[in-house]
């Protein structure tokens, strides 16, 4: 008896000059790809330009982009404000970036002061990973304390410190998360610095913190799990409540949820105030950022004024000691601009609520198709971000995303690639100023068209 044809995959009869090129990236690059999260089966696609809403890969399909950068383009693709804005900053200059102090530090920094109610002070870093990783570090320093507390299913960036349980694994309700490396080489030791906490559960989540009180130097928390599942209010006040008391810094990790569920982020929305937050994404406008905002005090400690800078080996006459914190592309004058441009550009009457506005209708509409189709599934999110979740039960937390019917989630997905929707299967949805009512129209007649093919089987 002869073995079945393997199925053909919905995307690989139209995008054969993807497969061509991913061969090749694979001879000169690990799996193919220069960061895991670009691969996704059977090969992530090369795109070749974009413009607004769509992008265009090397075959000449066009998607609607709803992956957005993973939510880092707020303006989509090509807006003309930031392009002009750059180019006249880059021109103005006579330089792509200076390496010295820039007022649009100032300007930047001002901003986020004025917009996030947890921001007093600003430093400025690369990405949203350095934000995270120079968070702790103040934290740790400020509370003279090792442990770090994060939650299940939270995930800061690529460093050993907290690639930990950002997989979910299976747990019974109420019992706690056993702390699991997510990578090789993240030693023995960094496991056993970490505290892995239930998002949502608070009782669950005080229990383990009354254990660890003593040893734990910070926690941090994506307020929103995954920029799509949004806290119990009572969750969150009381770990603000709690941290507060025991003088544990709390930091926020607002990099998918700045300037996404609000201007203000998460804890603008919510009005819990964190003493620490990392931002990036919609920040760079396009570009590579991140930042650090929090108490005056706290952020106090990374100035070089404490003990003068360790590279140079200056020292202050005062003594003391200082929180190493640098990078020679801190502040970017060219980031700044594209992200100083976004944040006016959100600024201006209507501007970011319609962007939510098109977010709600478009998860309404979708969760209609699905249920007119037969498919149990909800659009779960807060502000500009969703996610599909293929269940019938409240989404809280992880284990109810682990719980849901994933697969049908995936083959739906490779179907609405086939159609011309952009997402990384299993990932949430992003949306942009310009997502107007055109693209949202067009957006679901083709996902109704991929429900359908997914009801056939």
């Amino acid at each position: 008896m002869s073995t079945p044809a393997r199925p053909v995959h919905p995307l690989q009869n139209k995008t054969r000059g993807s497969a061509k090129r991913y061969e090749e990236a694979k001879q000169w690059m690990p799996g193919g790809v220069t960061a895991n999260i670009k691969y996704f089966d059977p090969y992530p696609i090369f795109m070749e330009s974009a413009s607004g809403a769509y992008l265009y890969d090397v075959d000449g399909n066009d998607y609607i982009d709803y992956n957005l950068c993973y939510g880092a383009l707020m303006l989509g693709h090509g807006n003309p404000q930031i392009l002009e804005a750059v180019q006249k900053q880059f021109e103005q200059m006579g330089t792509p970036v200076l390496g010295t102090p820039h007022e649009l530090e100032l300007e930047m920094a001002k901003r986020l002061v004025e917009l996030v109610p947890g921001v007093e002070s600003v430093r400025f870093t690369n990405s949203g990973l350095e934000a995270t990783m120079f968070a702790l570090r103040l934290a740790r320093a400020w509370s003279g304390k090792k442990k770090v507390a994060k939650f299940e299913g939270h995930y800061h960036g690529g460093y050993d410190q907290v690639l930990l349980n950002v997989r979910i694994r299976e747990r019974k309700q109420g019992m706690p998360p056993y702390v699991c490396a997510d990578s090789m080489g993240v030693s023995e030791e960094i496991r056993k610095q970490t505290v892995v906490l239930p998002f949502n559960d608070w009782a669950t989540t005080e229990q383990i913190l009354n254990q660890e009180v003593c040893s734990i130097g910070a926690v941090i928390l994506e307020p929103v799990q995954a920029g799509f599942i949004p806290p119990d209010l009572d969750f969150l006040k009381n770990l603000r409540e709690y941290t507060h008391h025991y003088g544990i810094p709390l930091i926020f990790d607002e990099v998918k949820t700045g300037f996404r569920v609000g201007l203000s982020g998460a804890q603008g929305r919510y009005g819990v105030t964190p003493d620490l937050t990392a931002l990036g994404k919609v920040l760079g406008g396009g570009f590579p950022v991140g930042a650090v905002g929090g108490r005056r005090e706290m952020m106090e400690l990374a100035s070089p004024l404490r003990s003068g800078d360790i590279l140079s080996g200056e020292r202050n006459q005062e003594g003391g000691s200082t929180l190493f914190h640098s990078g020679t592309y801190n502040g970017h004058p060219m980031i700044l601009t594209a992200g100083l441009k976004t944040i006016q550009a959100l600024e201006e009457k209507g501007a970011y609520q319609s962007v939510e506005d098109a977010t709600m209708r478009l998860q309404k509409e979708m969760e209609m198709i699905l249920k007119r189709n037969g498919f149990c599934g909800q659009a779960v999110g807060v502000g500009t971000i969703f996610n599909l979740v293929f269940s019938n039960k409240p989404v809280r937390e992880a284990q109810d995303v682990l719980d849901s019917e994933r697969t049908l989630r995936r083959k739906l997905d490779n179907f609405l690639l086939e159609k011309g929707i952009y997402i990384k299967p299993l990932n949430r949805f992003s949306l942009s100023s310009v997502h107007g009512p055109e693209a949202i129209a067009e957006t679901l007649t083709r996902f109704e068209a991929g429900v359908k093919q997914l009801k056939k089987g």
